[in-house]
């Protein structure tokens, strides 16, 4: 986005019962934020560039001609799902408020737990078509721009939107503009990936990949692979590779308490520091000085923020992937509340997140709940960012949650003036986080938390009799 100053802004609107607002995106965020605002009375039109909704839980066996995904005029394929890949979090947590993510019969296809991707996929479906939201969806459309109009006599914010016709795979003519008065970016923010920086790495002969581009095991038959990373996607594709691999090589940053050196339950996977350098020989020294000669490198290492349609004349940035300033990641203080973004957070329970950020968001836009002066937003979001440099947490963690999620929801719960988030759902998040630390191979099928399940299958029950 243009890093140059805005000269004239809008001035402040005036709140109404009822805006006309274009979602981005018809992922679980999209989907979700649609409803919220069809529910206070706004119009909604939700752009989605895929042919079904869903987002990133669409699973595409393509894969980018450029496995980094660094090529900026590369064929995007939007989907970092690998074949075998399992929810982290138990279902019973996932579930919107008052559409529970329990193995339904006109839908489920899996019941575990901690279902596969294609179960999720089914489940916002399943939620788009109960809530009639599927209507509101142009599909295939892909947004080109959004841009910031100048505001008219009344002092009314308006967006420009362009969209065009996705068409064999690309995007090709058709074009159409439509005028908004609020926009909310639910695109996502795993589609761009970021890699690791190797010193050594332009003569280093092997293959690179991103994690994004990783599907399914079998091209790493009798390779010796190294994967970066200690996240989920680190640990799941490691162990899909393992039983296929010569050898896996887990380069990371933090051992949050996991012993360096062979890996228990494998005969073939070992645990390292980073990466120190690679040489053309082929060799990849760790930071330890021990080496392994590596035909992969696999970069599990996360993604970067992007939005290469909006346009805001610098009043929104992305600084070492924080967006911002954004108050409470939602809000840019200058353009609210007429531009939100909602799910940039990460290391959260992501669906009743998104629940909660767009009912607050739909409630400022119909006037029911009015935002802070803009110099109190300000000066609210400089005092985060000063917390956050004085703890020592980079610039790129802004937007990591964590521990601080549930304080964060029941915080936009209160200002929505609904109950916050179930203990049961914090509990059962408190022990698959610890189940997850101490069983990692097993933790997905092996649990003890029924207590907590029966809690919630209970609350489940209850609501669906008070609809009936």
């Amino acid at each position: 986005m243009a890093a140059s100053k805005v000269n004239t802004l809008p001035k402040p609107c005036t709140p109404c019962k009822s805006r006309h607002g274009a979602v981005i995106g018809a992922g679980a965020a999209g989907l979700v934020a649609a409803r919220e605002l069809r529910r206070e009375s706004h119009s909604v039109v939700v752009y989605e560039r895929e042919s079904q909704v869903g987002g990133t839980w669409i699973y595409m066996a393509e894969t980018e001609p450029d496995l980094l995904g660094l090529d900026p005029d590369r064929t995007v394929v939007h989907s970092s799902l690998y074949r075998s890949l399992r929810t982290n979090l138990p279902r019973e947590v996932m579930g919107f408020g008052d559409y529970p993510f329990v193995a339904r019969q006109e839908w489920s296809g899996d019941p575990r737990r901690f279902p596969g991707h294609a179960e999720v996929l089914a489940y916002l479906k399943g939620f788009a078509r109960e809530f009639g939201i599927e209507e509101m969806v142009r599909f295939e459309r892909e947004v080109v721009k959004v841009s910031l109009l100048e505001a008219n006599d009344g002092g009314n914010c308006k967006w420009r939107v362009k969209s065009r016709k996705k068409s064999s795979g690309t995007c090709s003519g058709d074009e159409e503009d439509e005028i908004f008065d609020a926009v909310v970016v639910c695109n996502g923010h795993y589609t761009e990936p970021r890699v690791a920086e190797i010193l050594g790495i332009e003569a280093w002969p092997g293959k690179q990949i991103h994690s994004h581009n990783y599907r399914t095991p079998e091209p790493f038959k009798d390779r010796v692979v190294v994967l970066i990373g200690n996240s989920v996607s680190a640990l799941d594709i490691s162990r899909d590779v393992a039983p296929v691999a010569k050898e896996v090589h887990l380069a990371i940053r933090s051992s949050n308490g996991a012993t360096l050196g062979k890996q228990p339950g494998f005969s073939n996977m070992w645990l390292h520091p980073m990466i120190k350098l690679v040489h053309e020989d082929g060799a990849v020294v760790f930071a330890d000085g021990t080496s392994v000669y590596a035909n992969v490198i696999l970069h599990c290492t996360g993604y970067k923020y992007h939005f290469p349609f909006l346009e805001t004349n610098g009043v929104v940035s992305v600084d070492d992937n924080r967006v911002g300033p954004l108050y409470k990641h939602v809000f840019p203080p200058v353009l609210a509340p007429w531009l939100s973004f909602i799910g940039l957070l990460w290391k959260v329970v992501p669906f009743p997140q998104f629940e909660f950020q767009s009912k607050w968001i739909a409630g400022v836009l119909s006037g029911k709940i009015a935002l802070p002066s803009l110099k109190e937003m300000m000066e609210n979001i400089e005092y985060f960012y000063a917390e956050l440099e004085a703890a020592g947490i980079p610039k790129r963690y802004t937007h990591r949650q964590s521990k601080t999620q549930f304080l964060y929801n029941d915080w936009l719960a209160d200002q929505c003036g609904i109950p916050g988030m179930e203990e049961w759902k914090k509990g059962m998040y408190s022990a698959a986080s610890q189940n997850k630390l101490a069983r990692p191979e097993t933790y997905r099928d092996e649990w003890e938390d029924d207590d907590l399940v029966s809690r919630a299958y209970e609350d489940f029950a209850r609501f669906t009799s008070s609809q009936m």
